[in-house]
């Protein structure tokens, strides 16, 4: 399982910059830098709440979960 970060793909629908979310929001550029370029596995949860705020999205427009390519247990109530 990968959780995807979809914000640049959300920001280029909207035709909004880095640096116009980080002003808006008031999340330094280097954490907007982060996040848009999925160079990080931790997310603030603020930090999400005042982006789709901002962007006018839910989470789910932001953060996706795809499945991973390796066959991975399930937890199966059995």
């Amino acid at each position: 399982m990968m959780i995807r970060i979809k914000l640049s793909a959300r920001m280029g629908e909207l035709r909004c910059t880095q640096a116009a979310l980080s002003r808006k929001t008031g999340i330094r550029p280097a954490t907007i830098y982060e996040v848009y370029n999925e160079l990080t596995s931790r997310v603030n949860l603020e930090h999400l709440d005042k982006i789709c705020e901002v962007l006018n999205c839910d989470i789910c427009d932001i953060l996706v979960r795809e499945p991973s390519k390796k066959s991975e247990k399930s937890y199966k109530n059995e």
